[in-house]
C-alpha cells in the first residue's frame, strides 16, 4: 500500500503530465512533425492552464466543505482526546537547527492543538505518523513531533506517539492498536480540510468513533478569476488530484 501511495503521488504531478507530453512530441518530430508540434502545442497549453487557481481551488473546495470547522464555542466535554495525523513536519534532513522545529505549509495540524489544550487541559494528543519518505532515515516524525509539543511546553504525559504508519490507513490501524487506546470513546479527528474526507473515512472504516475537527483550509470561500500563479496553481492541482483519487483508491480497496 505504501508504494501504491508513492506511486499514485508521482503521477498526480500535473508538470509530469507536461513532461510526458513534451517527451512525446520530440519522439514524434521526425516520423510525424504534424502530431508532434500538436502535441507540444497541447503540453504548453496545459503548462499555462495549470497556474489558473479557480479550477484547482474548487476541486480542493469540494473536498474542504464535506466537514466544517467546529465553532471556538463546541464543546469538547466527553471527548477522551485528539489524534492528531502527520504531515505538518518537514523531512527529517530539515531538522538542523537542534532548538527549532521545521514545519511545512500544513502547519495547523500541530499549532491548533495548542489553543485546543488551553481551552481543554484534561484532553490526551495522539500523534500518528512514521515516515512517508522513501529514504527518510531513522528519525520518525513522531520523533519530530515529540520536540515540537516540548518545545510549547507539552509533555510527555499528555501525548501518545504512535512513530510506525505511513499512510493514512495506517495512522487508524496502527493507532488503535496502542495501549490504553480505546477507539470507541470519543475522539476528535485533526487533519488537514481538504484531507479530512479520507481521513475520516479510514478511521470510521478501522471502527473508531471520531469528529472531524479539520484545520489548514487552502480554497477559501471562493477565489477571484484573475488569480494567477505556476508555482502555486500546480501545487493545488497536486494536493486536488492527490486526494481525489487517494478516495478513490481508498473505497475501492475497502480502505475507506
Amino acid at each position: 500500500m505504501f508504494i501504491a501511495a508513492k506511486l499514485l503521488a508521482f503521477l498526480t504531478q500535473p508538470l509530469a503530465w507536461v513532461a510526458l507530453l513534451m517527451l512525446v512530441a520530440v519522439l514524434l518530430v521526425r516520423r510525424r512533425p504534424t502530431t508532434s508540434q500538436r502535441v507540444g502545442a497541447s503540453a504548453i497549453t496545459l503548462l499555462l492552464l495549470l497556474g489558473w487557481e479557480p479550477l484547482p481551488d474548487a476541486l480542493i473546495r469540494q473536498l474542504e466543505t464535506r466537514y466544517p470547522a467546529l465553532p471556538a464555542s463546541a464543546d469538547l466535554n466527553g471527548y477522551a482526546g485528539v489524534v492528531v495525523l502527520g504531515g505538518a513536519l518537514e523531512s527529517a534532513y530539515v531538522w538542523t537547527q537542534p532548538d527549532q522545529s521545521a514545519l511545512n505549509d500544513a502547519a495547523e495540524r500541530m499549532t491548533e492543538v495548542l489553543p485546543l489544550l488551553r481551552r481543554q487541559p484534561a484532553l490526551r494528543v495522539l500523534f500518528t505518523g512514521g515516515e512517508g519518505e522513501w529514504f527518510g532515515g531513522s528519525l520518525s516524525e513522531a520523533w519530530r513531533a515529540e520536540r515540537f509539543f516540548s518545545a510549547q511546553g507539552i509533555g510527555p504525559s499528555q501525548v501518545l506517539y504512535e512513530s510506525a504508519s505511513r499512510t493514512t490507513y495506517e495512522n487508524a490501524l496502527l493507532s488503535k492498536a496502542l495501549p490504553g487506546i480505546d477507539p470507541a470513546q470519543h475522539w476528535l479527528l485533526m487533519t488537514s480540510a481538504w484531507h479530512m474526507p479520507r481521513a475520516m473515512a479510514s478511521f470510521q472504516k478501522a471502527g473508531w468513533n471520531v469528529q472531524a475537527f479539520p484545520v489548514d483550509f487552502r480554497a477559501g470561500l471562493a477565489t477571484p478569476w484573475t488569480q494567477y500563479s505556476m508555482v502555486q496553481g500546480v501545487k493545488k492541482w497536486k494536493l486536488a488530484l492527490h486526494e481525489v483519487l487517494g478516495l478513490l483508491a481508498y473505497r475501492l480497496s475497502g480502505r475507506a
